[in-house]
């Protein structure tokens, strides 16, 4: 469950450093995705398709290309106050490319007959004209966070046994275990990012499936409080680890 602001970012900067083609750059980002277009692009009056927006970011420093991972609070990542903020707050991630933030939403349209499908449609927004210092998690910091973060709630989550009622929560836990494994990042990242964004990924997908009630679960009140306090760290050590593969320094663990 990969982000569309990481993916965004990741090929954008790799582009902006030389290291990819432009023309790969829009495919990688809608991969096994709907449509994709952005809307509110200045001097435009309608939404484009992404390719159109991505080349407005023809001169944009990879180093000013950065993926934000908010949660309501932890800011952390946002550039201050302002209408990216909320928006990248809602949807729980966002990108930031110089001076112009975007975030992505999907959204559900339906034919006169009843067709449904979907688009995905990213806000351009504009940052503060002062924005805040972009936290700098590195990638061994947020590595050792994550894995902290891990041992102490797993344990806690087998105490609940969470999994029993979840199969694919189990399969989860078991990947996490799997050495070697890594996320599909563009050149310019080093393994250690691949490393960590792959368990980044498996750890947010583990705090989603088990903050979810499975259907004939039988879970009072006291086990909900113990489960969502086993996760909280949890959910906040993946969202940093995200952030810290993502904006990692090419070529630099």
């Amino acid at each position: 469950m990969s982000l569309r602001s990481g993916r965004l970012v990741s090929w954008v900067r790799a582009w902006r450093a030389g290291l990819v083609p432009f023309d790969d750059v829009a495919p990688a980002v809608q991969s096994g995705d709907a449509e994709h277009e952005v809307a509110d692009l200045p001097g435009q009056l309608h939404a484009v398709p992404l390719r159109t927006a991505l080349a407005e970011l023809s001169e944009v420093d990879p180093a000013a290309v950065r993926l934000v991972v908010p949660a309501p609070g932890d800011p952390r990542g946002l550039p201050g106050p302002g209408d990216f903020s909320i928006a990248a707050l809602a949807a729980g991630e966002g990108a930031l490319c110089g001076g112009t933030g975007l975030v992505p939403a999907v959204e559900r349209h339906v034919s006169g007959s009843g067709d449904v499908w979907h688009t995905v449609r990213w806000h351009v927004l504009p940052l503060p004209d002062e924005p805040v210092r972009p936290e700098a998690v590195s990638v061994a910091e947020a590595e050792h966070d994550l894995l902290d973060a891990l041992r102490t709630s797993t344990d806690a989550l087998r105490d609940l046994d969470v999994a029993r009622w979840r199969p694919e929560l189990a399969q989860a836990l078991a990947d996490l275990r799997r050495n070697g494994a890594t996320a599909d990042l563009p050149p310019g990242y080093d393994r250690r990012a691949h490393q960590l964004l792959h368990r980044a990924d498996l750890v947010a997908r583990i705090v989603t499936l088990a903050g979810e009630d499975a259907p004939g679960a039988a879970v009072n009140a006291y086990e909900a409080s113990r489960r969502d306090a086993a996760l909280r760290p949890l959910a906040t050590a993946a969202r940093r680890a995200r952030a810290a593969a993502h904006n990692a320094p090419f070529g630099l663990g």
